[in-house]
């Protein structure tokens, strides 16, 4: 037996509740692991308030993110005793997932913990920051450099958005972070942002054309965000997409595509191949200053998650919140 958030649906209704859950639960895999931290995400939030169709199939343990040591495995790439992350592949939706302190997972979903963090760093970091991390890859392969202009990063005080700012300032570039609470403009410009707008500017319905500002946007909200960013970004410019705070639309129009020849890329965490998730860490581990995660952190047990669920999706949480399993 273990301690796990457990999602059920039933005559009762959809609930989320934590419960010592049975070994039973835990669906099929050749690796098992002793989770040490996950985190709470956005799509968490959906899950365990069941405010968006996330969870899948039933009962089911959330959580898109775990780090831990491995228990047991029947796959070659894995040892007992083996430090590995995980993020995506449909854990926490379709598959149990990282708010337990046991999970059942495929070897080819894992990546070894990089040597320079530790299971807490790595979750502080957790798909927000492997996300920004693709999309900061994304704006490189583009061609982008330093001297090209500001980078746009929407929904700034989140995960995402926090990690890409201080990811962006590290590699030189020059940061305007988007926010719904510019009260917190400090706060990011300590992360490394130069400036901060409110992201009023970006949310009303967006013009075929604006006046030409970015080199490239790193957006995590979508809607007309995302579209008056692919209207104000310059010719041949780029913008990696990841999220949709703000909608699943995209009211825009292909003037910025043929007439200013911008390119928009779509950031897939969730599936994404393991070269790539590989390469992610890899420079997250060399271009990411750790100190600056505990500005953004903040810990909780596993039994807060199901109250600071709601919170997140309200908006009340700034960047990350790291949930410590054991306790």
């Amino acid at each position: 037996m273990f301690k796990a958030i457990l999602i059920t649906k039933d005559e009762a209704g959809y609930q989320a509740r934590l419960q010592d859950v049975d070994d039973a639960v835990l669906p099929e895999g050749d690796v098992s692991v002793d989770v040490e931290f996950s985190t709470l995400n956005y799509k968490d939030g959906l899950a365990i308030t069941g405010k968006s169709p996330v969870v899948r199939r039933f009962p089911l343990v959330p959580g898109i993110d775990f780090a831990g040591t491995v228990s047991e495995s029947s796959n070659p790439a894995w040892r007992v005793g083996d430090r590995v992350i995980l993020n995506g592949w449909g854990v926490g939706e379709t598959h149990c997932g990282g708010l337990a302190q046991k999970a059942r997972v495929k070897g080819e979903w894992l990546v070894a913990l990089p040597k320079e963090f530790t299971a807490r760093q790595a979750m502080a970091i957790g798909t927000a920051g492997y996300t920004a991390m693709l999309c900061v890859l994304a704006l490189e392969k583009h061609g982008i450099k330093p001297a090209d202009g500001e980078i746009l990063v929407t929904g700034a005080n989140g995960g995402v958005g926090s990690i890409a700012i201080a990811l962006l300032a590290r590699l030189g570039y020059q940061v305007v972070a988007s926010t719904g609470r510019v009260a917190e403009a400090e706060h990011l410009k300590a992360l490394g942002a130069a400036a901060v707008i409110d992201r009023q500017e970006l949310s009303l319905p967006a013009k075929p054309l604006g006046k030409e500002r970015w080199a490239g946007v790193i957006d995590t909200v979508g809607s007309h965000t995302l579209a008056n960013a692919c209207a104000t970004t310059r010719h041949h410019g780029a913008v990696a997409a990841c999220g949709l705070a703000g909608g699943m639309d995209f009211p825009s129009s292909v003037a910025p595509f043929i007439l200013r020849g911008i390119t928009l890329y779509g950031i897939d965490s969730v599936m994404a191949p393991l070269a790539l998730r590989q390469q992610a860490w890899q420079r997250l581990e060399r271009d990411l200053d750790v100190a600056k995660l505990a500005a953004i952190t903040r810990e909780i047990s596993l039994s807060e998650a199901l109250s600071v669920a709601g919170d997140l999706l309200e908006g009340r949480v700034r960047g990350r919140v790291v949930v410590d399993v054991n306790r």
